[in-house]
């Protein structure tokens, strides 16, 4: 099991940066694959990135493509997520999660952080 803590949201002006942080504890870290997920005010929770247990492979959903960055020190058990020319419409409670594999929906992982608040503001 792996217990993760994130911060680092906060508010933003659209076209701004941000770069959340997600804090993992367990000696399961280095074995786990990381995902970032967002969930919108009535709305699913929806997958943003993940990483492999090495860093080696990176998937992103289309519409961040290019704009966010996902990374993870192992050493630092940490992870994180550089947001960059953001939309209001990515206004979302930003999560960090822990799996065996990487996997593009929140059934493939197993541990949860709980939430950090990104508000983008036009």
């Amino acid at each position: 099991q792996v217990q993760l803590v994130e911060s680092g949201g906060g508010l933003v002006q659209a076209g701004g940066s941000l770069r959340l942080s997600c804090a993992a504890s367990g000696r399961t870290f280095s074995r786990s694959a990381m995902g970032w997920f967002r969930q919108a005010p009535g709305k699913e929770r929806a997958f943003v990135a993940c990483i492999s247990r090495l860093g080696s492979n990176k998937y992103y959903a289309d519409s961040v493509k290019g704009r966010f960055t996902i990374s993870r020190d192992n050493a630092k058990n940490m992870v994180y997520l550089q947001m960059n020319r953001l939309d209001p419409e990515e206004t979302a409670v930003y999560y960090c999660a822990a799996g065996a594999a990487v996997e593009m929906a929140p059934p493939g992982y197993n541990d949860w952080g709980q939430g950090s608040q990104v508000t983008v503001s036009s």
